[in-house]
Formats: C-alpha cells, structure tokens, sequence
C-alpha cells in the first residue's frame, strides 16, 4: 500500500514506527504474532510486548481494526476510514472489505429502543470465502 503509516500514539519510537509501517503493508487482517515475525523477517528488532503495546494503542485511537477470530484470537488491520463500519473476512485468506451497513445501523436502533437500552455500540463481522478463493477451490476440485 503506498499510503503513509497512521500515526503512533504515545511515545514515538523507531519499533513502534516499523509496527505502524508493516500495518501499512498489508491488506489483511494479522494477529500480533504474524506482524511480529513480519517485522523479524524485515531486520526490525521489535519485542513481542512492543507490538502488543503497539496495537493496543493504535486500537484504543481507532486506527486500527480489531476482529476476534474463532478461537478468541485478535486480529488487527489498518482502518482505511475513520468512519463506523462493517467488514467482510474472507476465512481463507483473510482478504478483508469494509462496508457500511445502514440495515445493521437501522436494526441495531431499533432492537435498543425496543428494549429501553440508549447509548448504544455494535460490532458486525461478516465472514465467508471471497471470490477468488472460491474460483481456487472450484480448480482444485475438479482436478
């Protein structure tokens, strides 16, 4: 991606600007271990914790988004808007899309009002197999 990194809340340093930087690269949702041997492959020397800390913090501005996988696993991509939405999550690749979903927004109103709640806040991830994926299994099948 040729977009420039988000910005690191907190101390600025040389680690978390590479976590930043290797969020930048990729298109897919990573967990911190996957961005940690990312960054070890690159010659970065960042710590585990320090990509933990790093994500956390870029999670907590809303920089980045978070997605928990099956087996309770967090996952974390660059947010390309700073806007609410919604994401679907290829479970093949991991090739995420963002999506606004004004039938969720519409719904999730509804459903609080119904039940006296106000103030409220959802989370929607909608999983399956992209496109291309789905052509690679159909290939794969009939050979």
């Amino acid at each position: 991606m040729g977009t420039a990194e988000p910005p690191v809340r907190g101390r600025s340093t040389r680690q978390r600007a590479a976590v930043a930087a290797a969020l930048a690269d990729v298109d897919e949702f990573r967990s911190a271990q996957e961005l940690h041997d990312m960054l070890k492959h690159r010659g970065d020397s960042v710590g585990l914790t320090t990509v933990y800390r790093t994500l956390q913090s870029l999670a907590d501005a809303g920089e980045v988004d978070v997605l928990r996988t099956n087996d309770g696993e967090a996952v974390y991509r660059r947010c390309s808007t700073g806007d609410h939405h919604h994401h679907l999550v290829c479970r093949s690749c991991g090739k995420a899309v963002e999506v606004e979903g004004p039938a969720v927004e519409r719904w999730a109103d509804t459903i609080a009002e119904e039940h006296g709640f106000v103030d409220i806040d959802h989370t929607v991830e909608v999983f399956g197999t992209c496109g291309d994926c789905a052509r690679s299994a159909g290939r794969a099948d009939r050979s």
